[in-house]
């Protein structure tokens, strides 16, 4: 209907891809302290959706909920990259394949324009960019694997890596992830679970680099 607002559910989505992209990008500082008002505010959601968002960040290991403290933005610990790289990397190509296997037209097409879009953020040295597109790769990713346990489990991982990979990133390593986000993206656009496993191999080799 014209004009009617969009469902909790949306709103709740949108609420938790503001507030995640905030942590993602440090500019809700590991080990802060926040109020859910402020989360309100920054969000730009009323506080049911804003709620939910936490709620979720504070599932995915995120968002630390205290009792008679408030919220905390988790720390980063000094064994996370390896520990989430240890786990993405045997589950992230088993992922690629079947997605590549089952993904729908709309699927893939949407893949394009995320891979179009990580092009130009390279080109333009648009970090946060990137990482935008790449949560929509991921969620898109989510959306059309059929094995819900694997994407469930992936899932936080892939938040706190683009908040590991943001805490040390150089326009040279988004360069080179985004060339091996693209080939990723190919063979799953061209229906190809093996060279999609094998492309997303080489990409989690080299987000395990330090």
């Amino acid at each position: 209907m014209p004009g009617s607002s969009p469902p909790s559910s949306s709103q709740a989505h949108l609420a938790y891809l503001a507030l995640e992209s905030l942590i993602v990008t440090l500019k809700l500082k590991p080990g802060s302290l926040v109020t859910e008002k402020q989360l309100i505010d920054l969000a730009g959601h009323g506080r049911t959706p804003v709620r939910e968002a936490i709620q979720k960040l504070s599932w995915q290991g995120l968002i630390e909920i205290r009792a008679r403290v408030g919220l905390q933005i988790t720390m980063i610990k000094g064994d996370d990259h390896r520990h989430v790289m240890q786990v993405r990397r045997t589950l992230e190509p088993l992922a690629a394949a079947l997605v590549a296997e089952h993904a729908s037209a709309e699927a893939r097409a949407a893949m394009i324009e995320c891979a179009q879009t990580m092009t130009a953020c390279s080109i333009n040295a648009d970090m946060e960019g990137f990482l935008a597109a790449d949560k929509a790769f991921d969620e898109i990713m989510e959306a059309t694997c059929p094995n819900t346990f694997l994407t469930s489990a992936l899932a936080p991982l892939q938040t706190h890596a683009r908040r590991l990979w943001f805490s040390a990133a150089s326009t040279q390593r988004m360069d080179r992830s985004v060339d091996l986000h693209v080939k990723v993206i190919r063979a799953i656009n061209q229906a190809d679970p093996p060279a999609a496993a094998s492309a997303m191999e080489n990409l989690m080799g080299y987000l395990g680099e330090r």
